[in-house]
């Protein structure tokens, strides 16, 4: 079939008819077709030689599957793809990849020597990755074929993918248009179109890729050896690592969720680009149930109940942050009130740094190489402003994070050995120059504060201080209800340093986890570039993943600030930098806490379904409480003892309201307060009034009589200096 031929069958019946603001391309762009009959030919080159090597290389490997069984297949000729059918057609139905000696690898890619082998399928982790990653080409094919769009990047996500790409012209993508890109996606996949995986020359994929200044510049950037991989799926041909479902077809529900826009930071002017994500999966019943449980979820979105609770709320006149109204900053302060506490009972000491440095001190720490585009730069006053210079030592930028200040702490006096482990935490504000498009609610800012300290111990105390910051983030998350997943990112591409330190860092970090006994998966490549990490997932009341905590190794910071200390023997030392935080940025937390404990039960409406389903969320704890308690008098006359109960509240630290609003009957006043999720409503008549006390009940209505008015306000403090996640069933 011909490449215009190929593209009028891809072509969706009727699409003119929607009114595409950005306007269907009418005809393949010349760069398409020029790009795939290159492809087509380094294909059956390729094709050729790959047959010739499999019978000059023919012989008898041994593969080891799970569970330690071994079979045997011929090198460079048998696929996991052809072992998987051998073992279960519904293995070989829902594999999506596989793992060859624990590297990702196609299922169609021939087996090349002996070797461990292990399926991945949707259900895992590594699984939805690959998943994703091949519905995201197939929405770059789409914005190919409909928009003539210029590709740029195109991840995986944790829960789902996006697409970046250029549009002439300043044209944009609108969400009314979305459908229309998404119909496409789906006649794309539903054509089960094969990835091909291709190894090219850096001069085939500067061929391949002519028309496309983004890519070129990733190949300037990324390709270091002498040849990269690309694939080809359809009309699509991409420079990417793999790997891929064997085909599109295997793409059974694929939704389009949101557009926006995103930047590409290059040395010229930053290119606008246009971000599309979307979520997939393979069949349309499970789409059918993610839609549902999306329902739920965006009942529980953090933004909407800020706005409903009078939690917080964001302006565009100051874009990526947040204003935090009164109950809000209780609740901020409450949570790091939490942590505080931890660190004199773990041996932190907290500290405050500047906000403002020169960039002299980001090269020291090697952040301005490698980070200096999510800085926000300026030029300080003075003559510099008569005679701007280019060079960075006149530039001052915001701290986007407390390490290197840290540093400087450590390094301003002579240090003892007796100092150690010197354990320093900060929540200063950091700021970062994130993309408009990547800005969502609270877990994305661009002004916001973490937990964060940093740990300057000698090298045998270093597994003992990995082992206290894991026992810490296990407390603090069981106190807010979390459970959790680790995982060990090792050495990146752009790392900085000897390989010798990583291997002992990363060493290190394994044994560390291995004894603290949770589960943990190894993610190769994904360390910072100064160090060696263990990244923390915990999961919220719907399952969804966020990455909060971290604890980072760092041999590099100490080498760089020279920093010192007189040991034992009274010769000179270097320290070994921890990198700590448990509730990372307190403002996410907050996000993710406000969708888990609410405290509300919202009613949404099945698309499928004509009863409503309830969407319990589970009660917000009195300690995290923005409405503890309110006080509500009978009558008039009752309000000025309300008003002194309210007092006791408040004088104890606790936040207490009135509801002296005689209009409205005691019973609405009481289902007001309940509806408003007040742990607790303290009812006052004449008979709590004469004997100085309260008659308690709580918000899902359970009446726990009457009390001593200061009997219960020390229960109630006891109760929440406790942290318990129950305190209306332990009152």
């Amino acid at each position: 079939m011909g490449l215009y031929q190929r593209w009028r069958r891809l072509r969706f019946p009727g699409l003119h008819a929607c009114g595409l603001h950005t306007a269907a391309v009418p005809t393949p762009p010349h760069w398409l077709v020029e790009r795939l009959g290159l492809f087509e030919e380094l294909w059956a080159a390729h094709v050729k030689r790959f047959k010739s090597l499999a019978q000059k290389e023919h012989r008898n490997i041994k593969i080891t599957l799970p569970g330690g069984q071994k079979v045997e297949a011929v090198a460079w000729n048998t696929t996991p793809y052809q072992l998987a059918k051998q073992i279960s057609p519904t293995l070989a139905d829902t594999a999506v990849a596989a793992q060859v000696n624990g590297e990702p690898y196609d299922l169609e890619r021939p087996l090349e020597t002996d070797c461990d082998l292990r399926f991945l399928t949707f259900d895992s982790t590594e699984g939805k990755a690959v998943f994703w990653h091949s519905s995201t080409h197939v929405l770059g094919a789409a914005a190919e074929q409909l928009l003539g769009a210029i590709l740029c990047r195109g991840p995986s996500t944790d829960c789902g993918f996006y697409h970046d790409f250029f549009l002439e012209k300043e044209r944009t993508i609108r969400g009314s248009e979305l459908p229309v890109l998404e119909r496409v996606c789906q006649e794309l996949a539903a054509a089960a179109q094969p990835f091909r995986r291709l190894e090219a020359s850096q001069d085939q994929l500067r061929q391949l890729f002519k028309d496309n200044p983004f890519k070129l510049r990733l190949i300037e950037e990324k390709v270091t050896g002498p040849t990269a991989t690309v694939y080809g799926c359809g009309m699509l041909v991409d420079l990417c690592r793999g790997p891929h479902v064997r085909h599109t077809g295997q793409i059974g529900g694929l939704k389009l969720l949101t557009n926006s826009s995103s930047v590409w930071r290059s040395p010229g002017a930053p290119e606008t680009l246009q971000r599309v994500s979307g979520i997939s999966f393979p069949t349309s019943k499970e789409l059918r149930a993610w839609e549902e449980w999306r329902e739920e979820a965006e009942l529980r979105d953090h933004r909407r109940i800020g706005k409903e609770q009078e939690l917080f709320f964001f302006h565009k006149l100051s874009p990526g942050s947040c204003f935090f109204l009164p109950r809000g900053t209780r609740v901020y302060n409450a949570l790091v009130a939490f942590i505080r506490a931890e660190y004199t009972r773990r041996g932190f000491s907290e500290v405050k740094t500047p906000t403002l440095f020169s960039t002299k001190l980001w090269e020291m720490s090697g952040h301005w190489e490698h980070y200096k585009e999510d800085m926000f730069a300026l030029q300080p006053p003075g003559p510099q402003r008569d005679h701007p210079t280019s060079h960075p030592t006149d530039t001052l930028a915001l701290k986007p994070m407390n390490c290197p200040a840290h540093c400087l702490m450590f390094a301003h006096r002579p240090r003892s050995w007796r100092e150690l482990p010197l354990r320093l935490a900060d929540f200063g504000t950091l700021h970062r120059a994130e993309a408009s498009g990547s800005l969502g609610g609270l877990t994305r800012l661009r002004c916001f504060q973490q937990d964060d300290a940093h740990i300057f111990c000698a090298p045998d105390q270093l597994e003992a201080e990995i082992q206290g910051c894991l026992d810490f983030l296990r407390s603090v998350y069981a106190v807010l209800g979390f459970s959790f997943r680790l995982a060990l990112s090792t050495r990146p591409s752009d790392f900085l340093g000897e390989p010798c330190l990583w291997d002992q860092a990363e060493q290190v970090l394994q044994q560390a986890l291995e004894e603290f006994g949770e589960p943990w998966q190894l993610n190769p490549g994904d360390g910072a570039f100064y160090g060696p990490k263990i990244d923390v997932h915990l999961h919220d009341a719907l399952g969804r993943p966020h990455q909060c905590g971290t604890i980072q190794l760092d041999f590099q910071l100490p080498l760089r600030f020279d920093l010192q200390y007189k040991g034992q023997a009274g010769a000179l030392e270097r320290p070994v930098l921890i990198h700590r935080a448990i509730l990372g940025s307190v403002e996410r937390m907050l996000g993710v806490l406000a969708e888990s404990c609410g405290g509300k039960c919202y009613a949404c409406q099945s698309q499928n379904k004509s009863s409503a389903l309830l969407c319990p969320l589970p009660p917000r704890p009195l300690w995290l409480s923005p409405l503890q308690v309110v006080v509500i008098p009978v009558g008039p006359e009752q309000e000025d003892y309300a008003r002194e109960a309210q007092q006791s509240l408040q004088a104890a630290g606790l936040v207490g309201d009135l509801d002296a609003d005689c209009t409205l009957t005691l019973g609405r006043r009481v289902r007001r307060a309940q509806l408003a999720n007040y742990n607790f409503q303290f009812v006052v008549g004449q008979k709590e009034q004469s004997k100085r006390t309260v008659n308690i009940r709580t918000r899902d209505n359970r009446r726990l009589g009457e009390r001593d008015l200061m009997g219960a306000v020390g229960r109630l403090l006891e109760l929440h200096d406790s942290r318990v996640p129950n305190a209306e069933e332990l009152f």
